[in-house]
């Protein structure tokens, strides 16, 4: 009894270069160093901001704008997103930004709407 096995074989196009095997992405190991050392800074300024016992809104800025390029190395290179297309690009943080702007909107929207209130209860009518 003889079996047949059938063997897929793709055609490349004319001029263009042969299928390669579909494989993970190999980046240099010097990059993953490179952004631990940034991740090493960017972490040494957010502890010398309560170090330096900084405090107010220059407190709070610091730290959050440390957070947000410390998460954007993360998401840019261990997670790989700096090589995805645009389109996942915007898939994964656009709603997220969205959230935030929505967030600021309340926020604004609120403190107007506690002004009003704090001048209408306190004119007394």
């Amino acid at each position: 009894m003889a079996h047949a096995t059938a063997h897929a074989t793709t055609v490349d196009a004319p001029g263009s270069a042969p299928a390669a095997h579909a494989e993970g992405q190999q980046h240099p190991i010097k990059l993953y160093l490179v952004v631990w050392a940034w991740l090493f800074v960017l972490s040494t300024f957010s502890y010398l901001v309560d170090y330096f016992h900084l405090h107010g809104y220059l407190r709070w800025s610091l730290i959050l704008i440390f957070m947000m390029l410390k998460a954007g190395l993360i998401v840019a290179v261990f997670m790989h997103m700096k090589w995805e297309r645009l389109a996942l690009i915007y898939a994964i943080l656009l709603p997220p930004i969205l959230v935030l702007v929505f967030v600021a909107i309340m926020a604004s929207e609120s403190s107007y709407t506690l002004f009003t209130r704090l001048l209408f209860f306190a004119t007394g009518s």
